[in-house]
């Protein structure tokens, strides 16, 4: 197994996000627009996914090159049949610090038990307003906040926490019910992370004056809910830390657009058909099922992985508005957020 090396701008590979489906139950408009992946649209067919034996092999080689937390996404990742099964097979691995997962909670009321009973740490909840009508629009299926707000209240009652709430702001959406978010998860010891809004792939149709900045979430809520600065829990910790003057918590602002963060970024992505990404907004990726499925031991797909890594040169954060034009990225659904 390689030694453990930094990227050419330094930064060591600590974190792993890794994607178990493509397909999501919602429609959200700046993540799975329903004009593109609509009925026709073709999704990776089963015998293409990374099965959870090939995952947790995986896992275990990117331990060994420094990875020690483990973040599993989508797509949805709850519409990935038996997925507490892999949390399962992941949790004793030795190694591994912390096991999470992000989902859009809207298959959470039936599934957290399971969860928690597999080992699960830690839950982020994607749940862009709490307002009804703004909440069905965003995520274009006319799925209610309600059944969000009681998965996010199962999790908590069987202890699966800490939770975090995630709210992608998007201008002209969503930016009038921030504080009522705010305020909800308040006194809960639910953290609000408010994200701005994101160029992630191609079929957003992302604008920057869609963007609602950082400054303008945190003055909005402090008019309101008069926050101070905290110190981050950790090195690379995207998130600016706030806390609530009266002592009702913290929110968390992540401001990949107007104060980029990819100096600190540890982060590397594996897609649901074993492609690992380098960035969240990366063209390419470089394809590890190959290695899996070509009979390929453990030394040679991490050799494989950390010549990738010690490669890595993104920050595509820092450099967008420099660039004359916008590149081909890979689709968030495809990675996770």
């Amino acid at each position: 197994m390689p030694t453990r090396a930094n990227d050419l701008l330094g930064r060591r590979l600590h974190d792993l996000r890794i994607s178990v489906t493509d397909r999501c139950n919602f429609r959200c408009t700046y993540c799975m627009p329903k004009e593109v992946f609509g009925r026709e649209f073709h999704f990776l067919p089963a015998v293409e996914l990374l099965s959870f034996e090939e995952i947790a092999r995986l896992v275990r080689i990117f331990i060994g090159l420094g990875v020690e937390k483990i973040r599993i996404t989508g797509g949805e990742p709850l519409v990935r049949r038996d997925v507490d099964k892999l949390i399962a097979m992941l949790a004793p691995i030795e190694g591994l610090k912390d096991l999470t997962l992000t989902t859009n909670g809207s298959l959470l009321a039936a599934k957290a038990a399971a969860l928690k009973a597999a080992g699960l740490q830690r839950l982020s909840v994607s749940l862009d307003s709490l307002d009804d009508a703004v909440f069905r629009a965003m995520n274009d299926v006319d799925f209610p906040v309600a059944r969000v707000l009681d998965g996010i209240e199962a999790a908590q009652r069987i202890g699966l926490a800490p939770i975090k709430v995630n709210v992608v702001v998007k201008r002209g959406a969503n930016e009038h019910t921030i504080v009522d978010l705010a305020r909800r998860f308040r006194d809960t010891g639910i953290i609000v992370r408010f994200i701005e809004y994101m160029d992630v792939g191609t079929t957003n149709g992302w604008r920057l004056d869609d963007v609602v900045p950082a400054t303008e979430i945190f003055t909005t809520i402090d008019a309101a809910l008069p926050l101070e600065p905290l110190e981050p829990n950790y090195s690379g910790e995207v998130a600016r830390r706030y806390r609530f003057r009266d002592g009702g918590g913290e929110i968390g602002i992540i401001a990949s657009v107007t104060q980029p963060f990819c100096g600190d970024c540890t982060r590397a992505r594996l897609s649901s058909d074993g492609q690992l990404f380098t960035c969240l907004f990366a063209s390419k990726g470089h394809d590890l099922r190959a290695l899996l499925r070509s009979g390929a031991s453990d030394a040679e797909i991490g050799q494989a992985i950390g010549r990738v890594w010690v490669a890595r040169d993104d920050r595509y954060s820092e450099i967008r508005t420099s660039l004359t034009k916008a590149p081909h990225k890979v689709e968030m659904s495809r990675i996770g957020g």
